[in-house]
């Protein structure tokens, strides 16, 4: 058997979401966030699961930092919640920003790098009630944030990511309806992508501005998509949109400074009208903003798309939550573009798993983007959904999980054997959490949970993730 080994340098870590696990949801000043209010609607989230408890990490992020450091993660990839740290979008509340001050220090003393992250999708409910993201003002109040959290951390946090998967705060929340605030305006998620990235780029200009020395990024999430027939002009447009709605609408305005123009004559197609609302949203300097330099870019891959421009005889499972409540295509041009079923193995919630389409996508955004840029890449989020089960020993004997962080490592050592410049791996997720309109139904975790009693059970696959750390190999 061949080892591989990872760069020197390379970094391993784990991700984990705010609301996802911490609880403690009005505890010590926190209000009320959009997924908060989301989680109340009927038949938004599967069982009508919440995040009130969760993993609650915030009583116990002490014992789960003591667990990572025995895991041997060298970095934590985590986010703050607005809500908490500002409640309702407004002054700030100090035993919010104390918990994350505590955090830090606790993840320091166990020589594990803090990676935080601003924004992964917690926006203050009072906010939005006040249009959200499709306010413009919103960008304002994203930066006052920012500067609250680099205020407290500032001396402790280097690593600075602005968002985390605008994609899906924008067209999968406010065009899409499956996320909070559960909306289905094509013309709510351009507004709302929109002044996500002009947010992203205005605490990027902020925090260069206190501190140059700054590691700043913005998490991106991706897909590959691949025409079923690329003989066929229907598939290979099919994968043209895909590809322009899902990556390059964010990556083209971040790092060239435009949207992509085939994009948009597109939505001009569909929705004329929505395409006139954003384009008047798009201010003189707006641009330059969002296309600040920045210095990392972490990337979420979980799998590719492979795409036909009729609908198959037999189109595969949906990979979305089975909710009651009904929303539409989060693609705003949705017409012929149809899921193809390729005959690749699947996770519990019916996701392709293709690791080599991880090795094209870095390949591709180190080539198209961020090379030439100086920017380096992280994989900041992958991993898999297993139907796990307790055996008898107490254990969990996930094999499938084992097998799908091997090789998705594998595809990042391909990448980097081609040259990419990417420097770390996050594995999503560190525990079993509040997995957003599935809510409970689903476990990413190499660490299990049991909801009912919170005992932490490290499963097969945190055990081979430990392993692989410590020998820095595969």
């Amino acid at each position: 058997m061949t080892t591989r080994r990872f760069p020197d340098q390379f970094l391993f870590g784990a991700a984990t979401a705010a609301y996802q696990i911490e609880g403690a949801a009005l505890e010590d000043g926190r209000t009320a966030s959009i997924w908060d209010a989301f989680t109340r609607v009927p038949g938004a989230v599967i069982e009508g699961d919440n995040g009130d408890v969760a993993c609650d990490h915030y009583h116990r992020y002490r014992d789960d930092v003591a667990m990572m450091r025995e895991l041997g993660l060298q970095t934590y990839r985590f986010s703050t919640s607005w809500s908490r740290v500002r409640p309702d979008g407004g002054a700030v509340n100090p035993k919010g920003v104390d918990f994350y001050s505590r955090l830090v220090d606790e993840l320091l003393g166990a020589d594990i790098l803090p990676w935080l992250t601003l924004y992964h999708w917690d926006m203050p409910q009072a906010l939005q009630e006040n249009g959200g993201w499709t306010n413009r003002d919103v960008v304002e109040r994203f930066v006052e944030y920012a500067g609250t959290m680099h205020d407290a951390l500032g001396d402790r946090v280097n690593v600075w990511t602005t968002l985390n998967e605008p994609w899906c705060s924008s067209f999968l929340s406010y065009t899409g309806g499956e996320h909070a605030p559960g909306h289905t305006s094509i013309a709510e998620g351009l507004l709302a992508a929109h002044h996500q990235l002009l947010a992203h780029g205005e605490v990027i200009r902020e925090l260069r501005g206190r501190d140059a020395d700054l590691n700043l990024g913005i998490t991106l999430n991706h897909t590959v998509a691949d025409a079923a027939d690329p003989s066929n002009p229907a598939d290979v447009d099919a994968a043209r949109r895909v590809d322009g709605q899902f990556n390059r609408w964010f990556l083209d305005p971040i790092y060239r400074g435009q949207y992509p123009a085939d994009i948009v004559e597109d939505f001009r197609a569909v929705d004329a009208d929505a395409v006139a609302q954003f384009e008047a949203a798009v201010h003189d300097g707006d641009l330059e903003t969002i296309s600040q330099p920045i210095d990392t870019q972490g990337v979420n891959y979980y799998h590719g798309d492979f795409l036909a421009g009729e609908a198959p005889e037999n189109p595969p499972v949906s990979g979305g939550p089975r909710t009651e409540r009904k929303g539409r295509s989060p693609y705003p041009s949705d017409a012929g573009i149809h899921a193809v079923e390729r005959g690749l193995e699947r996770t519990a919630q019916n996701w392709e798993i293709q690791p080599e389409g991880l090795t094209r996508l870095l390949r591709r955004l180190s080539d198209e983007y961020t090379a030439e840029r100086g920017v380096t890449l992280y994989v900041t989020e992958n991993g898999a959904a297993f139907d796990d089960v307790v055996d008898a020993d107490g254990q969990v004997h996930d094999a499938d999980r084992v097998a799908y962080v091997r090789a998705h490592l594998g595809a990042v050592l391909d990448a980097v054997d081609a040259g990419v410049d990417v420097r770390g791996f996050f594995y999503w997720s560190l525990m079993d959490n509040f997995e957003w309109a599935w809510g409970y139904d689903k476990r990413f975790g190499i660490v299990r949970v049991d909801y009912d009693t919170q005992k932490r059970t490290v499963k097969d696959s945190g055990r081979e993730y430990a392993r692989i750390i410590a020998a820095r190999a595969l």
